[in-house]
């Protein structure tokens, strides 16, 4: 049986071992990205301002889940575009157009998530106004 394959997922983790070593992973991403990305640091500052002002507030539900939601998915954006970022400098630091394209719409997505959070906020804002300042 010299010649059988081996088969790649003989060895891989299962069942509770492999959310825990999941879980560590992540965390190690969220360490590395805060670590190395400013934005990221500047994005998460922004984060524990705002998500517990929107528990200050006094909103519905849904207005609440759309204030923080908004917040976590820029930070998801972000980890993406530097996830993006680092595979491609890894890749090479070379001037070449299709790497450039890559992280141009990386980031572009980036400044997507925070004019949707801004919309998020904004609108919440507006529609609760006499409640807060009424």
């Amino acid at each position: 049986m010299e010649n059988e394959p081996i088969d790649p997922n003989a060895y891989k983790n299962t069942g509770v071992k492999r959310v825990f070593k999941a879980f560590t992973y992540s965390l190690d991403g969220i360490a590395s990205t805060f670590k190395h990305e400013a934005a990221f640091r500047q994005e998460a500052i922004l984060a524990c301002v705002l998500i517990p002002i929107s528990f200050l507030l006094n909103v519905e539900l849904a207005h609440h889940l759309i204030l923080v939601g908004s917040v976590l998915l820029v930070l998801i954006v972000e980890l993406l575009n530097s996830g993006i970022e680092a595979v491609v400098d890894d890749i090479s630091m070379k001037n070449r157009p299709l790497a450039k394209r890559a992280k141009d719409m990386a980031s572009a997505a980036v400044l997507i998530s925070l004019v949707n959070c801004l919309i998020c906020w904004c609108s919440v804002i507006v529609v609760n106004w006499e409640r807060f300042f009424g």
